[in-house]
């Protein structure tokens, strides 16, 4: 079971065994067990972690500021007001907000009781490690998102292959009946894909980089490329020569997209088709020269696109990814 679905099973699971144990050990307050346990259970690892560590901090440090002013002060509604005004700042000061309504939990628990004891201690003590460790237990296994991860990836590339063969059609011809779909599409699947990265990452504790992450932000930036190119195309209405040559690798391009060929060799192509362009004979017209000129910044913007995918290099770094361009 995926998404909300495990993470509601797990919740479940994880609230009724914390109970259970409560209950068992003949604990005092044992539904609170359930109740910590719920509210450390988080969609990522580290999430849960960290949520675990600063409620079990808040808890500690609540406990020890209710007994201190509760002793000191009687066990009074006054006495309340007084144990929130000085825990809150110090839980805001020491970054464990998250664990102020849990720790709440175990104040009231000490303000009911109405004594301070080592037995009430001992009780709160073992609610807390209950609560808080079951949600830790349950949150061990998270399940991997990395097969999405790849179809996004997959679809990505079906959409950034089509985007080129669309540009070279409408090089060679000067019109189309492209409706542009794949380059919103495009923005779509990497902001989802880049989202589903985080999360990715969070699951991994030890992990500090993700290389999925690191790739969908990489075709976000040759999106953009891409979504400039858009203009130029259009501004290109006078047909030469150089424009099947631009196609030309253009398709290749596109079909580069699902090969296992590297972003090096379309930056040598690139370069050569820049020079053949140059020994070519200069433009005799004011139409072929404004052509040219949106073809060869057109060259520009692909160069820029390459050099993006060029510094990424996960196949040799992390071994996930083939090098496509």
């Amino acid at each position: 079971m995926r998404g909300l679905g495990y993470r509601t099973l797990k919740t479940a699971v994880g609230a009724a065994l914390a109970v259970l144990i409560a209950q068992t050990l003949q604990l005092d307050f044992y539904a609170s067990a359930g109740i910590l346990t719920i509210l450390c259970i988080q969609r990522t690892r580290k999430k849960s972690y960290l949520s675990a560590w600063e409620r079990f901090s808040a808890c500690i440090i609540g406990l020890l500021t209710a007994a201190i002013i509760f002793e000191a002060l009687g066990y009074h509604f006054l006495s309340i007001a007084l144990v929130i005004l000085v825990f809150i700042p110090i839980a805001v000061q020491l970054k464990i907000t998250s664990g102020i309504v849990t720790s709440m939990v175990i104040i009231f628990h000490l303000y009911t009781v109405g004594t301070v004891s080592t037995e009430v201690i001992v009780n709160e003590l073992f609610l807390i490690v209950i609560g808080v460790g079951m949600a830790l237990v349950m949150n061990i296994y998270m399940p991997s998102n990395e097969a999405e991860l790849n179809k996004l990836q997959n679809r990505l590339e079906e959409n950034y292959a089509v985007i080129f063969h669309e540009f070279a059609s409408y090089i060679r011809r000067g019109d189309s009946d492209w409706s542009g779909s794949e380059i919103v599409e495009a923005g779509k699947l990497i902001q989802e894909a880049k989202n589903m990265a985080v999360q990715n990452l969070e699951n991994h504790i030890l992990r500090y980089e993700d290389t999925y992450y690191h790739y969908f932000k990489m075709r976000e930036k040759q999106l953009d490329i891409i979504e400039r190119m858009m203009p130029l195309l259009t501004s290109i209405d006078y047909h030469v020569m150089q424009a099947d040559m631009l196609a030309g690798f253009m398709d290749d391009l596109a079909e580069g997209v699902h090969s296992k060929n590297t972003a090096y060799l379309f930056i040598d192509k690139l370069e050569e088709l820049r020079d053949s362009f140059k020994e070519m004979e200069l433009p005799k017209t004011r139409e072929e020269f404004e052509a040219r000129a949106a073809l060869a910044h057109l060259v520009k913007e692909l160069e820029q696109y390459l050099a993006i995918k060029k510094q990424f290099r996960p196949v040799q770094e992390y071994g996930i990814f083939e090098s496509k361009v």
